[in-house]
């Protein structure tokens, strides 16, 4: 059987299984507070979803009703002499004593009803601007491109709204794509920012395709091309590809990740959860998108390993969340994938390839849910962690970019509490987690979203239903 050990004995983590004890000597890994971006304000808006830009220059997150906007910070550094912020580079991400985050914009317009997702494309570090999609609960995706202010000299960093709204950067509406019924729960770019997703309450989930502004496809701005006048930009391109239908409830969470030419054609596939408690896999074959596989109660049992007489552990049957699946997060290779749910629990599924599951699977063979065809891979799920939260919703989960060399997992959920796990030991059939370091009551509310810093893995953001965003220092005993 699976053994999750926990390495705090802190009751809130609620993580049943073995207690792993540690020496006196050995130093503890914390998560602590770094900074508070945004304060709590229990009457306000909550803060529903956080995006770093690829390069983690950028922070934006959305806010919800009453006062519905979106707000953007810029890591700057701080010099001695002058005492003013400069754009940050790469370099400089992790020197925190030299680094603040500078609110630079504040987005309102066009947004009526509650911004429930945000998301950075990924080719801020090959633009000179970054490109933002929002999505809202009237069933629309904004597509924003910021314009930087060129004139810092001339300005006071006062972080107030009002001074920020008339002279600092400002982010300008170049597409709206419609097609969704109504709310928008969550948005997802593929890895090179030429495809976009959406779902929401209306149980599909919308792909299009996307020629950005300065990348293949697309054309120069005036933004990173001074040359060109404002009537000669091109304001990007964007077309519908599909819209997937299959899941019975409202889509929750998706993330697109690597295929590893185990389902479909392309080279990614989009995972999404569901209200129905489910999990499902789409790939891409001749152009068009298909449900390839549904991860509801994949705890298939493994037969021996060729040559070896101990037969691999096993999980127990039926489903795996027996309630709304709200979050997934992939690890950056994509052969391991996270998935919370309303029944408290986070559940660890494995990729296994064509070959490995028929040699190890071979009952799952001709189950329609686990394998369309016999070229398809399988998701099995290897490991469970029964009360993640204490019983509550596990309502956000992150892995660690590779850059960060740590491989930890980060959730957030309606116990008001953050988590980061290790994997300790066993095999990739069966890990060992354990709770490494915990943020009690890291909100005063549910922490609606968490995740990693994309160049720095001792950094952390979240945000929850007090309408707090919040920086955190992980510290690795």
């Amino acid at each position: 059987q699976y053994l999750f050990c926990i390495s705090s004995p802190n009751k809130r983590s609620g993580i049943s299984g073995a207690m792993m004890s540690s020496s006196p000597a050995e130093k503890a890994s914390t998560l602590d507070p770094l900074a508070t971006l945004s304060p709590s304000n229990l009457t306000g808006s909550p803060a529903w979803s956080a995006s770093f830009s690829i390069d983690g220059k950028y922070l934006a997150v959305c806010f919800g009703n009453p006062d519905t906007h979106v707000k953007v910070w810029e890591h700057k550094i701080i010099h001695p002499d002058t005492n003013k912020p400069t754009a940050s580079s790469a370099s400089a991400v992790a020197k925190e004593e030299k680094m603040e985050w500078e609110l630079i914009a504040t987005i309102r317009e066009d947004l009526t009803r509650t911004v429930r997702a945000v998301a950075f494309a990924p080719t801020s570090s090959t633009l000179s601007v970054p490109i933002l999609a929002t999505a809202s609960f009237d069933g629309k995706v904004m597509i924003w491109e910021h314009y930087p202010d060129n004139n810092d000299d001339d300005h006071d960093y006062d972080n107030n709204d009002d001074n920020l709204e008339e002279n600092s950067s400002y982010f300008e509406p170049i597409a709206q794509l419609e097609g969704h019924e109504n709310e928008i729960k969550c948005l997802a770019w593929n890895a090179t920012g030429s495809l976009l997703a959406s779902c929401g309450r209306d149980k599909t989930i919308w792909i299009w395709e996307c020629f950005l502004p300065g990348t293949i496809g697309g054309n120069e701005t005036a933004s990173n091309n001074p040359m060109l006048g404002n009537n000669e930009e091109d304001q990007g391109e964007f077309e519908c590809l599909a819209v997937l239908q299959g899941h019975e409830g409202d889509i929750k969470s998706i993330v697109f990740g690597p295929s590893h030419s185990q389902w479909g054609e392309g080279e990614e596939v989009l995972y999404s959860a569901s209200y129905d408690d489910t999990i499902k896999i789409w790939a891409e074959e001749s152009g068009d998108w298909y449900c390839a596989a549904t991860l509801g109660s994949n705890t298939f049992v493994p037969q021996s390993m060729p040559g070896t007489e101990d037969a691999l552990p096993t999980t127990g049957g039926g489903p795996v969340h027996s309630s709304t699946v709200w979050s997934l997060g992939l690890t950056p290779g994509g052969v391991r994938l996270f998935s919370g749910s309303e029944d408290g629990s986070m559940a660890i599924w494995k990729m296994y390839t064509a070959s490995e599951r028929k040699r190890l699977f071979p009952r799952a063979t001709n189950n329609n849910n686990a394998a369309v065809c016999s070229t398809d891979g399988l998701w099995n799920c290897v490991g469970k962690l029964p009360d993640a939260h204490s019983s509550y919703a596990v309502l956000t989960i992150d892995c660690a970019p590779s850059r960060a060399g740590h491989g930890r997992i980060v959730s957030g959920g309606g116990d008001n509490c953050i988590n980061i796990y290790r994997e300790e030991s066993g095999s990739s059939d069966a890990p060992k987690f354990s709770v490494e370091a915990m943020a009690v009551n890291a909100h005063a509310g549910d922490v609606n979203c968490v995740m990693w810093h994309p160049r720095d893995g001792t950094c952390l953001v979240s945000c929850g239903d007090d309408g707090a965003v919040k920086l955190w220092k992980y510290r690795r005993g």
